[in-house]
């Protein structure tokens, strides 16, 4: 027996379990939005950019060439600083209760396509450390590339800076809220058809059309208990039956 389900009594489930859904949906919503503002800790971040930049000279000119050469070098500069050999002294110099290689997870190196502007760029739940470790971080590149590559062509192009509001980059609490309610709604839809999939009794007459594919011919209603009578006077069942010829009262 085939079984087809319209749009009519999809939209009939969604309204029957509607108050289902909204719940699920503000409880998903009310949890993601206290775990944004009070549980997860705030994480900021600071960005610093270096030019790498082959020194000129009287007789020598910038040609594509040049310029190809430098990008290239930011791929292996890229490698370079998040290497124990400049995180190391990066630990040491600002005196972080941590080891490079955990300091590692914290720095981004990135650098646009074709460009010779890489940018370092740093998380921390400090807006202050995260400043701190970005500016040391390019500070000690450019002190440690002329003894690793034997050449001096990396300049600090700009350093970050702490605003006086810093705003974190996550979590972003309105967007934890946002991808809450879409969930919740999503998990409260399946489970009302869940639900309903699972709930095999017989309510209205039209179940019993849809199981049997027989017409209904009668139905029976709920009848209600009726209330009993107080005072009322019961006849006599004890009066003596009048003979032939009697009256009642002689």
């Amino acid at each position: 027996m085939e079984e087809t389900i319209s749009l009519r009594e999809l939209f009939a489930v969604l309204r029957k379990r509607l108050w289902l859904i909204v719940l699920i949906t503000i409880i998903a919503a009310t949890v993601s939005a206290v775990i944004s503002f009070f549980v997860l800790t705030p994480v900021y971040e600071s960005k610093t950019q270096i030019l790498v930049n082959q020194a000129k000279n009287d007789q020598q000119l910038y040609s594509n060439q040049t310029v190809q050469t430098n990008v290239q070098l930011i791929n292996t500069y890229n490698d370079i600083i998040t290497s124990p050999a400049i995180l190391d002294k990066v630990v040491k110099e600002l005196k972080l209760d941590k080891s490079a290689g955990n300091l590692s997870s914290q720095i981004q190196v990135t650098s646009a396509q074709d460009s010779q502007v890489a940018q370092i760029v740093v998380q921390d739940t400090s807006a202050k450390r995260a400043a701190d470790i970005a500016n040391t971080t390019a500070s000690v590149f450019q002190k440690q590339v002329p003894k690793l590559m034997n050449v001096d062509n990396v300049k600090v192009l700009s350093k970050a800076a702490l605003g006086e509001n810093p705003s974190p980059v996550k979590p972003q609490p309105l967007m934890n809220v946002a991808i809450a309610i879409v969930v919740g709604l999503m998990v409260g839809v399946g489970l009302s058809f869940l639900l309903e999939y699972l709930d095999n009794t017989l309510k209205t007459e039209q179940d019993i059309e849809n199981i049997l594919e027989l017409p209904v011919m009668g139905v029976i209603t709920t009848i209600k208990d009726v209330p009993k009578a107080t005072n009322v006077q019961r006849p006599d069942l004890t009066a003596r039956v009048p003979q032939r010829g009697e009256t009642f009262g002689s």
